[in-house]
């Protein structure tokens, strides 16, 4: 059926009065919906024509008469076949009549796919109205005849009788444009080509197929009802634009039911799965299935074709649920002093999922600890608020605390919660006192003291203190732990410390002056404790050193000039006990001043030079009286090897037989006896060495032949000029 509207333009569906048994498609085609068998009598029904923007509906009644069985070459002949005439026009002029070729438009043949024959199948015929004045040949090219697929159409050359020869398949070529020709028997075209349009006509013959066979999506929990979930998408391997192609989505199944069995909805059309009630609770309900079918037709349960799908909905958290402590107080103990130590643990419990910032717990203090000695760490494992001491507790202090704690999640509860957002708990901790070290007051304790103190002196106490005021313990005991220089000792019961030797400011043991010493303080407590404590003692300067000459040893000329020698003082004593110096040669013996002359030239240096013109080349003891500045002046008389001798013009000393001779120092002694003692050492080897090898030569000569020895073979000849044999 066709409909065809004034201006062209209207969109118009159409309908059937009998949906049942015949269907009229958006092309006009009229399909029957099911196999039956018609009566004798003319079979009617209505077919409508409706304009999908104005609603507007025309109709038309239909009469279908069925046509008589008949077979073989009856049913050939009683079938009408459709002609095509190869187009032309006739008109009149002053002439006789004459033809005009025009151009025509065919309508397109259409022809159900998946027919099932029988083979081949005749279309329409083809001709000329010249056919009766010549002999024309037909034929038909394009796809589908002369070019691939080929040989699905033929044309019987002689009638023009246009076939199909096999059942077509809509989904592999919709159409078909073919080209038919008229020729004369020499090939001569007689009419112009004409273009045939075949059309495939769509059955329902696919069923939809979806994309995926399993979709998954999500859904935060709490969704309100009309939240988009998910979209799912089938195709139909038919004519989209037909009803065999017009897909319709619905939900089979949902599972679970709970808590209601429609918690989704799906777009019959589009295919978007979308909340239709509310109440969705991960924590009871994690995922949801829905089994998804997809009918062509339109949806029609009755002609349509189905498939099937699933949807795996995953329910998503959101911070719903706050964590809550398990119990409203905690307890825990720790030991004093003790830190980096976890005293309590809080656990909480939170129905979100693990893992999650919904359900990651952050705890705090909102009391009890204002000098922050403690922390609270989570355990990313368990959710556990960890309670750590991060500062030393003194159980003198404080025995015991009470710590006010919060917990709340991560990220803040979602919106229209009622729940609060944090949970409160207390946590009750308590100090354990344990036994602590003594301590020395002060540490370390100086002491100013002059050196000089003899032993058995009281020097000062040292004691210590014991913090553990609730431990019932005995006095402390006293010790010493290290006294380089062994010069004290300390009571073990008051700590009063006395002296064993003579304190010494210029002993090796004290470093500027300050001389330490370390003492230890024990416990009886258990375990047993102890403290050190470091005694300082500044020693002060007395006169108890007198100063000495430096260098002992000196060279100088025999004569005047240059004779002059420098020296200097030296006193381990410190100022005012040191320097200036005075320095003078004594009165006895005589000859000293009568030879020797001493001049002050600074506070610690002294020039010694001979007095007389010319002093014989030796050694000579000098001695110095060297006085220094303290109070009382301590002095003291040093003796100067001075060593006499010839010199140079330069002032060096050229006579140094008669000096090595007139002594030699210790070293040189020591030298000159290891060259002497090498040098006999070598003589000794060469001796040894020289008499192994005469006794090699005596053993050599044994073994010679006396025959063989040149010694005996020597011949005399009185003959002169020999020549070169007897070379």
């Amino acid at each position: 059926v066709r409909f065809r509207s004034c201006d062209g333009n209207k969109k118009i569906h159409f309908g059937s009065s009998e949906p049942e048994d015949f269907r009229v498609g958006e092309d006009g085609v009229v399909y029957a919906e099911r196999s039956f068998q018609l009566s004798a009598e003319p079979t009617e029904f209505v077919v409508s024509a409706q304009d999908k923007e104005t609603q507007q509906e025309w109709q038309m009644r239909v009469k279908l008469t069925p046509e008589p069985a008949v077979t073989g070459a009856s049913e050939k002949d009683q079938r009408k076949i459709e002609e095509i005439i190869f187009p032309w026009q006739q008109y009149k002029q002053s002439s006789p009549l004459k033809r005009q070729k025009r151009d025509w438009v065919i309508p397109p043949i259409n022809l159900p796919e998946n027919s099932k024959g029988p083979f081949p199948q005749e279309l329409v015929r083809i001709r000329s109205d010249r056919d009766k004045s010549l002999s024309l040949r037909y034929s038909v090219t394009g796809p589908g005849a002369d070019q691939p697929p080929t040989g699905i159409f033929i044309i019987n050359p002689i009638s023009g009788q246009l076939s199909v020869t096999k059942p077509l398949d809509r989904e592999q070529i919709a159409s078909f444009h073919l080209r038919a020709h008229a020729v004369d028997v020499n090939g001569n075209q007689v009419e112009n080509p004409i273009d045939i349009v075949i059309n495939v006509i769509d059955m329902n013959d696919n069923r939809p197929e979806f994309l995926h066979q399993v979709w998954n999506g999500t859904v935060p929990e709490g969704s309100k009802p009309g939240t988009y979930v998910m979209t799912v998408t089938a195709i139909d391997a038919d004519d989209p634009n037909a009803q065999n192609g017009m897909l319709r989505y619905r939900i089979l199944s949902q599972a679970p039911s709970s808590p209601s069995p429609n918690m989704f909805t799906i777009n019959n059309e589009t295919g978007d799965i979308i909340t239709v009630a509310a109440g969705l609770d991960r924590e009871k309900v994690q995922q949801y299935t829905l089994i998804i079918q997809a009918t062509d037709m339109e949806g029609n349960p009755t002609y349509g074709l189905s498939n099937t799908a699933t949807a795996v909905i995953a329910v998503t958290d959101v911070n719903d649920n706050p964590p809550e402590f398990t119990a409203m107080t905690f307890y825990g103990e720790v030991p004093e002093n003790r830190v980096d130590v976890i005293v309590a643990n809080l656990t909480v419990t939170d129905k979100d999922q693990p893992h999650t910032p919904a359900w990651n717990a952050m705890y705090r203090m909102t009391g009890g600890d204002p000098t922050g000695r403690f922390t609270i760490l989570t355990d990313p494992n368990s959710n556990d608020g960890l309670v750590t001491v991060v500062k030393p507790i003194d159980f003198e202090t404080n025995r015991m605390f009470v710590l006010t704690v919060a917990a709340e999640n991560q990220v803040p509860l979602a919106k229209g919660i009622q729940h609060p957002p944090q949970s409160t708990a207390t946590v009750s901790i308590t100090v354990i006192d344990v036994n602590e070290s003594p301590y020395f007051v002060p540490n370390p304790k100086l002491v100013r003291q002059e050196e000089g103190l003899l032993a058995g002196s009281m020097l000062t106490t040292f004691t210590a203190q014991d913090p553990d005021r609730y431990m019932q313990q005995t006095s402390l005991r006293y010790s010493k732990l290290s006294d380089p220089a062994n010069w004290l000792k300390i009571d073990p019961i008051n700590g009063q410390i006395t002296t064993t030797g003579v304190l010494d400011r210029e002993s090796i043991y004290v470093q500027n002056n300050m001389y330490n010493a370390t003492f230890l303080a024990s416990d009886n407590g258990i375990p047993p404790m102890s403290g050190t404590g470091t005694l300082q003692i500044y020693l002060l300067d007395i006169n108890d050193n007198a100063p000495q000459v430096h260098p002992k040893e000196a060279t100088t000329c025999e004569t005047l000039q240059p004779n002059a020698i420098n020296i200097t003082a030296v006193d381990p004593d410190i100022d005012p006990n040191a320097g200036p110096f005075a320095f003078e040669l004594p009165d006895t013996p005589a000859s000293i001043k009568r030879n020797w002359t001493i001049v002050r030239i600074s506070g610690d240096h002294a020039q010694l030079s001979l007095r007389i013109r010319f002093l014989e080349a030796g050694i000579y003891d000098v001695p110095i009286v060297i006085t220094d500045s303290g109070n009382p002046h301590a002095s003291s008389t040093s003796l100067l090897k001075v060593k006499v001798c010839q010199c140079d013009l330069n002032g060096d000393c050229t006579d140094v037989d008669r000096i090595v001779g007139a002594g030699l120092g210790t070293g040189a002694i020591i030298a000159i006896l290891l060259c002497i003692i090498i040098l006999l050492i070598l003589v000794l080897m060469f001796v040894v060495w020289m008499k192994r090898r005469d006794k090699e030569r005596q053993a050599k000569q044994l073994l010679i032949d006396p025959e063989d020895d040149v010694r005996d073979n020597i011949l005399k000849y009185d003959e002169e000029g020999g020549g070169e044999e007897d070379q």
